[in-house]
């Protein structure tokens, strides 16, 4: 089982390419080489290949944070999860379940909101969606800064309020109101929740 996230960035053309293509490229590598792993298509949309399916929002909100706090832009992302059958070596070419599924979210569930997910489960595909589109009522809207300490939290799971702020050069206290702005703790939850979850499906 693998996730596919496919995704493109909202009012792309309200904004110079050079000011989110950078950012958006930047934090793709960082899952892998392209186009093997991840591919830029039709200027502003892409897709990307994670290979364990619990994993799934984990990049979705790494990749949206990071370009929040990179570049000040949002992003759009449909997450599928499922098996992938082909072995091309362009992820744009390959195909199979978690394809479709990402297929499904990104053209119907996105119409609502800017993350869904599909899965082969229907019952953990409402519930996941539900809280996604609860947890978008203030992703959907963070300040570069407050994107930036969620990525933070989000890529150190142990990390400290103590190290961020030394890291970010600010005291403790503007780096728990920034936590609390960003709603880091439930939105953390969310996705370790996920993860518990698709690993009781797989075993």
């Amino acid at each position: 089982m693998i996730s596919i996230l496919t995704g493109d960035i909202i009012d792309s053309r309200k904004k110079s390419s050079t000011i989110w293509l950078d950012a958006l490229k930047e934090i793709l590598q960082t899952f892998g080489s392209s186009p093997k792993n991840w591919q830029i298509y039709r200027g502003d949309s892409f897709q990307l290949i994670i290979n364990n399916a619990d994993e799934g929002i984990h990049a979705a909100l790494k990749i949206k944070s990071y370009l929040k706090k990179r570049a000040n832009t949002n992003v759009r992302i449909g997450i599928g999860i499922g098996k992938k059958n082909s072995k091309n070596t362009a992820i744009t070419e390959s195909n199979g379940e978690a394809f479709v599924n990402s297929g499904i979210a990104f053209d119907t569930y996105l119409k609502k909101q800017n993350i869904a997910i599909k899965t082969p489960w229907q019952d953990i595909d409402e519930a996941i969606n539900i809280a996604l589109e609860l947890a978008l009522l203030t992703a959907d809207f963070w300040t570069q800064n407050s994107a930036e300490v969620f990525n933070l939290s989000l890529e150190n799971n142990e990390i400290t309020q103590k190290e961020i702020a030394g890291i970010l050069g600010i005291t403790q206290g503007r780096v728990s109101e920034r936590q609390k702005r960003a709603g880091s703790e439930p939105i953390l939850k969310l996705e370790k929740y996920f993860r518990k979850i698709v690993q009781q499906k797989n075993n």
